[in-house]
């Protein structure tokens, strides 16, 4: 029963329990920092959105306004709600604290400095607006509607109103900002682009028309003497000890916000003093500059202090090994690997003196060489930060490699050996880009194909294991076809591997391509090389048949070079 087929038999969601082949869920994600604020940031602007939504139904009438805000009280004003809401304001808060204190500004770009400036701006701007409704309801009963709102904007304190709107703005392009980063390599982001950009710019233009429509329409209410005795009774505006009580909680807010932004500040000096404190170290870089940094700063955070370029897909977290250097002098003093970059380095088998720059703290002077090119070259047409920051991203990767090629050009004429390399690669690819994959790279008498750049894990998975048979008919039918042409058959060998990996856009300044990299993508290339002595057609991890949410026909553990555990694998056809 070949792959494909297995696919085939697989049932609908909704079918009887035991038509479905019983496989282990893929692995969960573990919850970090980075899930907890995007978590948060999505609860926050949703909770935006469906302010500047009701802010839009000023241009229809002042009553349209207030008939909004009923359905957005109903929606966040009940338990649930605030719980998730409050909540999610002090989690990000604190996250944003946490950023600023973990981030050393070194080469932020400018989308990272709008983001963080206006997480900065945002709590001080919503203080105000909290103590005059959340707290003025919860502590004070007072029944604040659209109509004493728009008043104390647009009529009694104009100031105030310009504060709103500005905090509006500010939220919202913070917010818009923190889905961008989200969703710039996510599949379909480039087709959807456009409309989010136009939703971006037109809901808060819309909105700030509506409050302005509103006030104007507040303004003219004001006018009548009978309309301000009701809409400003102290049931809605508070008597003035309840207003100094609400002026003093706001003001008590600002100086806590103000005082966690000080101590955050404080405690960023007090590291910066620690560090001077301990002495400086001496690099020297294959250019022939010399720089010195306090000691137990990273070569990765050392290069970019001091303007050296140096490769980083990963953004510095240790996910990747782009920033990989040599030590060439001075390595006998430095100290070991930690766990995080040991295993990277175990994975890609670094030789002696490798090191990952963005984790090795030198204690004493030494020498080192960046190993990978430093400056990724972004097309016109990409996003402009794509392959310097890259994405983390769960892929299939598989590699394929003509067997006998060397004995193939030992025969024949330098011309007939690339046409019939040619032919093959060809045939190969055509077989993954029907199977929905994509040709990455070619590597001579070989390929590494790519699924899940564009999809969901589960399909990607399918996706490879459908394109073992595909590959399998096209290279039988080009054998075929060339079978008056050749002494021998080609064969082939394929190894295929499923799991995060880095991807991005990678290569110097002249040329690059957006590929992938990381431990996904090594095993995958190991698995092929492991056909040869298997004496098989493919070996699969198990990993792919888990995503793909099939059962492999048959398992075994099997050693992978680099890798202190063995890989479960299944082995598929015979030479």
């Amino acid at each position: 029963m070949t792959r494909t087929a297995a696919i085939a038999t697989l049932q609908p969601a909704g079918e009887p329990t035991g038509t479905r082949p019983s496989v282990a869920a893929p692995r969960r994600s573990p919850l970090t920092l980075r899930r907890l604020r995007l978590a948060s940031g999505l609860v926050l602007f949703a909770y935006v959105l469906t302010h500047l939504i009701n802010h839009t139904l000023g241009n229809v009438s002042l009553a349209a306004m207030e008939d909004g805000l009923d359905v957005v009280t109903a929606l966040w004003l009940n338990p649930l709600g605030l719980a998730l809401l409050y909540g999610a304001l002090s989690l990000h808060i604190l996250l944003g604290l946490q950023a600023l204190y973990a981030s050393r500004f070194f080469r932020l770009r400018a989308g990272e400095i709008l983001q963080l400036g206006s997480g900065l701006l945002i709590p001080p701007l919503l203080v105000s607006h909290i103590a005059g409704t959340r707290i003025a309801f919860a502590t004070e009963r007072l029944d604040k509607g659209y109509a004493q709102e728009l008043y104390a904007f647009w009529v009694a304190a104009p100031m105030l109103g310009a504060m709103q709107a500005a905090m509006l703005v500010v939220a919202w392009v913070h917010g818009c900002a923190g889905l961008y980063y989200w969703l710039r390599l996510k599949p379909g982001f480039g087709r959807a682009a456009p409309a989010l950009l136009a939703l971006a710019v037109l809901v808060p233009v819309v909105a700030l028309l509506g409050f302005a429509q509103g006030g104007r329409a507040i303004r003219a209410l004001a006018q009548d003497p009978a309309w301000r005795a009701v809409a400003l009774q102290p049931i809605h505006v508070g008597l003035p000890d309840q207003v100094a009580r609400l002026a003093d909680i706001r003001d008590r807010m600002l100086l806590i916000y103000a005082g966690l932004v000080a101590a955050v500040i404080v405690a960023r000096g007090v590291r910066t003093l620690a560090e001077i404190k301990r002495g400086t170290v001496r690099l020297s870089y294959p250019d022939g500059r010399m720089i010195r940094v306090p000691r137990g700063t990273s070569v990765l955070e050392a290069s970019r202090r001091n303007r050296i370029p140096h490769a980083s897909v990963c953004g510095g977290r240790g996910r990747c090994s782009t920033c990989r250097i040599r030590v060439t002098d001075g390595s006998d003093g430095t100290p070991p690997p930690g766990r995080a970059e040991g295993a990277v380095l175990a994975r890609i088998a670094a030789g002696p003196g490798v090191r990952l720059a963005c984790q090795f703290r030198p204690e004493t002077d030494l020498a080192v060489v960046p190993l990978l090119p430093p400056q990724p070259r972004i097309r016109p047409t990409d996003l402009l930060d794509r392959a310097e920051s890259g994405e983390e991203r769960f892929i299939v990767a598989m590699f394929v490699d003509l067997r006998g090629s060397t004995r193939l050009a030992e025969e024949r004429l330098p011309y007939d050996t690339v046409f019939i390399i040619n032919r093959f690669l060809g045939a190969v690819g055509e077989a993954v880009r029907a199977a929905g994959g994509s040709t990455n790279q070619f590597l001579g008498d070989g390929l590494l194909a790519l699924f899940g750049l564009e999809g969901e894990p589960e399909q990607a998975a399918r996706d490879a294991l459908r394109s073992v048979d595909l590959i399998g008919e096209s290279v039988a039918a080009l054998n075929h076809l060339l079978a008056e042409d050749l002494e021998h058959i080609l064969r082939y060998g394929i190894g295929v591997h499923a799991g995060p990996a880095i991807v991005g856009e990678m290569g110097d300044a002249t040329d690059a391509r957006f590929t992938a990299l990381g431990d996904t993508v090594n095993v995958a290339a190991r698995l092929q090389g492991l056909t040869k002595r298997l004496g098989c057609v493919a070996v699969v991890s198990e990993a792919v048949y888990r995503a793909a949410r099939v059962a492999p026909e048959a398992v075994r553990d099997i050693a992978v070079d680099g890798r202190s555990d063995s890989v479960r694998v299944s082995v598929i056809g015979s030479l």
